[in-house]
């Protein structure tokens, strides 16, 4: 971001709070019975979120990471999803639930689903802060949902450009410099 401009707030502190508390209280209701759910992280951009979702559950469960890359430079999209860190413990029988901070075309979320099916968890469950459907190119399910987004570039909260705006409280919008 060589730009100075400040993001202009797409969707504000406040409305992110307000619905990682729905958010949780649904994911509370609907895994009450189910016992222990496995959080699935998906780095980097998903941290923030589910800290801040993971904290205001009422159920058991356990923090895990993968790391997943789609992107090369920016805002350019290589074409290929790639496997950069696996979790590092069995899944095998957990009840799944990833992670994500958004869905853009949609092939992350549904590599990402399919290799871990052959791990054969108990079930998957998806749960994305964003989601660009006008943009989504494969069929994926997201089971809980945050917010949909238009065509746009945004950052903060976990939300990057070029490793730059991911702690910004706020989702902002931003016009890339490479575009």
């Amino acid at each position: 971001m060589t730009n100075t401009k400040k993001p202009e707030v797409l969707i504000s502190e406040d409305q992110i709070e307000d619905r990682i508390d729905e958010l949780a209280q649904q994911i509370s209701a609907d895994y009450a019975e189910k016992g222990e759910v496995v959080l699935l992280g998906v780095l980097k951009g998903a941290f923030i979120f589910l800290a801040d979702l993971s904290r205001r559950l009422t159920i058991p469960r356990q923090v895990e990471f993968i790391a997943i890359s789609s992107y090369e430079q920016g805002s350019i999209r290589s074409g290929a999803v790639r496997l950069v860190m696996d979790v590092r413990r069995s899944i095998e029988g957990k009840h799944l639930l990833i992670i994500e901070d958004i869905v853009d075309s949609g092939h992350t979320l549904h590599y990402l689903v399919n290799m871990l099916k052959s791990r054969n968890p108990a079930s998957i469950r998806t749960c994305c802060l964003l989601h660009k459907t006008e943009k989504t190119e494969v069929d994926v399910t997201v089971d809980y949902l945050g917010f949909n987004l238009q065509d746009e570039w945004v950052v903060g909260y976990g939300l990057d450009y070029k490793e730059i705006g991911r702690t910004l409280p706020y989702i902002g919008i931003l016009e890339p410099d490479d575009q």
